[in-house]
């Protein structure tokens, strides 16, 4: 590091997060084998990236007299955790999820059918969505979100000479029983080696 001209040191390989990633449903890690399920878990390719945003909510406390922000009179009232993903693949599962939709019965045999439905089911909430990125060390960064629902409908647009790219919104919801007042996201980031 040369103080005034770079923030370089011998750390900032590992903590650049570089690369596209991969979007796991389920990612789940399993104590007895020490080791995640990534291969099983992963949704399909993307192009574009991914993108996580995770926002606290404030609201600032109004004080007779106080013209400015205060610290102290600033109140975390809650939070919004969401991925937006740009899958390149398209799958059944994917639209079904996308729309909140049911398989239907097709009169053609070649192909299944996907209709509305028009109430939110068990189901449709994802028990996690995963982002799984790498540092330039070459290290896992796991950003999992619990009770992911798919928020941003269905859209596609054909081009000549492209892929069709999907871009999918999931939001993270907390559970009925939890305490209402945060959202189960997850975040591994790797520990520190010598």
């Amino acid at each position: 590091m040369k103080t005034g001209k770079t923030g370089v040191s011998k750390d900032t390989p590992k903590n650049i997060m570089f690369g596209a990633g991969t979007i796991h449903k389920g990612l789940a890690y399993d104590s007895s084998s020490k080791s995640w399920n990534f291969v099983e878990s992963c949704i399909g390719a993307t192009q574009g990236g991914s993108k996580i945003t995770i926002t606290p909510e404030f609201t600032d406390v109004e004080a007779d007299g106080a013209l400015v922000l205060v610290k102290g009179l600033k109140v975390k009232t809650g939070e919004t955790a969401s991925m937006e993903i740009n899958l390149l693949e398209l799958t059944e599962e994917i639209i079904k999820d996308a729309l909140i939709a049911k398989d239907g019965v097709s009169e053609d045999t070649n192909f299944d059918l996907i209709e509305s439905r028009a109430d939110l089911a068990e189901g449709d909430y994802y028990d996690n969505i995963a982002f799984v990125g790498k540092n330039l060390a070459g290290r896992n960064i796991i950003v999992i979100m619990d009770n992911a629902l798919c928020t941003s409908g269905f859209e596609a647009e054909g081009k000549n000479k492209e892929g069709a790219v999907g871009k999918y919104t999931f939001e993270c919801h907390a559970d009925l029983e939890s305490d209402l007042d945060t959202l189960p996201y997850h975040i591994y980031y790797p520990k520190v080696t010598a």
